[in-house]
């Protein structure tokens, strides 16, 4: 919990014991917001969001936005070798990674959620950091997301799915290698994997995430604002 009067600034944990503070505070900065138990032990849900050169720009960027209203942590890897975090998307969009996936390597992360695209799916598939991260994401049975041709490029090919009903872009169902392929349902949650079928269904997708990371409360505490019906009464 972070409360704040004036320009002091004090953590509290989930008991209300005052918590120090490490590090001095700028008047004026933004800072993350934490959750620490009362060891001082971070609490903030960690998500990892691997990106690549041909990733789906509306896909990759609305899984970040809505997972970052939600008050998760969210890391953006790229799987280039290259040392330039920049990369280019789908359409052409340039999106700035927060490092490279290397430094990802032998983490814990709560999510890892891949977007999808066209060759971005492929490069994701090809890393072999990102590879070990997932086998042992999946062994350790926490909550994985993939979106558009990802399921099937990514996961599919990997055997991720090979216990799972999943659904993808409707290009990639007759190779998608699942135990059901769902063409119906724009997202599908078969346990820890959350999987959707494209662009049209990301913010859909990454409300699902929140709800399978944070609760439903906190899904539908980020979903109000955002008006995501006809009706502008419906969420307030």
């Amino acid at each position: 919990m972070l409360i704040q009067r004036s320009h002091i600034l004090t953590l509290y944990d989930v008991n209300f014991h005052a918590l120090p503070v490490t590090e001095p505070l700028i008047s004026g900065t933004v800072y993350p917001i934490q959750m620490l138990d009362k060891k001082g032990n971070n609490m903030t849900k960690q998500a990892l969001v691997p990106v690549a050169n041909g990733s789906e720009e509306m896909e990759a960027v609305t899984i970040i936005d809505v997972l970052r209203r939600a008050g998760v942590a969210v890391t953006v890897a790229s799987v280039s070798d290259s040392k330039d975090l920049k990369i280019t998307a789908s359409r052409g969009t340039y999106i700035v990674a927060d490092c490279s996936i290397h430094n990802c390597a032998g983490k814990a992360w709560d999510l890892i959620a891949l977007p999808g695209g066209v060759p971005g799916s492929q490069h994701l598939a090809e890393s072999t950091v990102l590879d070990q991260l997932l086998q042992t994401h999946v062994k350790e049975l926490r909550l994985l997301g993939a979106i558009c041709a990802a399921p099937a490029v990514v996961l599919g090919e990997k055997g991720l799915l090979a216990d799972k009903t999943a659904t993808c872009h409707p290009q990639f169902y007759q190779s998608m290698k699942a135990k059901e392929v769902d063409t119906e349902s724009r997202v599908v949650v078969d346990g820890n994997c959350v999987t959707s079928q494209g662009p049209g269904t990301a913010i859909d997708f990454a409300l699902e995430l929140v709800e399978q990371l944070c609760g439903v409360v906190k899904r539908e505490e980020v979903a109000s604002p955002m008006v995501l019906t006809t009706s502008p009464t419906a969420y307030y």
